[in-house]
């Protein structure tokens, strides 16, 4: 199978919608997902602030998109400089094991390179081994002692509006 990689652009929309609703049932979040497209579109678009940037995998000759890696810049205080922040890294599960991932993964690692950036950043769910040893096979390392925590909606109006701790 031969595929290409290219940056995402608002048309695709769409077919990252469908990707990332695919993930979800992947990574047992389908109740979750909630993408839309016209949203996803103008957050794609150069002007965009913030902005999120993707690669998108086509299959050649169908032209079916096939994976994805959706990313937007972070930043180190301790290093004072930007990084990039791999938000979700799906290739739909007929299209594993003939290096789209990896394809997609070199493609962030050259955005990376080529603007400077001294960390790249992921998480990966701690059951999902395959990803894992994808990762690793890559030299990534875990960040032993960290762990995410997450404000949602809800919680960032109540802090916001009224203060609220608790």
């Amino acid at each position: 199978m031969s595929f290409s990689i290219r940056p995402a652009v608002a048309a695709d929309a769409a077919d990252l919608v469908r990707l990332i609703n695919s993930l979800a049932a992947y990574e047992r979040l389908a109740h979750e997902s909630r993408p839309d497209a016209e949203t996803l579109a103008s957050q794609l678009q150069v002007g965009a602030s913030p902005r999120i940037e993707a690669l998108i995998a086509h299959e050649e000759g169908t032209g079916k998109c096939i994976g994805f890696a959706l990313y937007f810049h972070n930043y180190s205080t301790f290093l004072t400089n930007f990084g990039l922040y791999l938000e979700d890294l799906f290739v739909e599960p007929e299209f594993r094991g003939q290096g789209v991932g990896f394809a997609l993964f070199r493609g962030i690692a050259g955005i990376a390179r080529d603007r400077g950036c001294k960390r790249l950043e992921w998480n990966v769910l701690d059951w999902n081994e395959p990803a894992i040893t994808f990762y690793e096979k890559l030299g990534a390392l875990p960040l032993k002692g960290w762990d995410t925590m997450r404000l949602t909606r809800d919680a960032i109006e109540r802090i916001a509006d009224h203060g609220e701790n608790g």
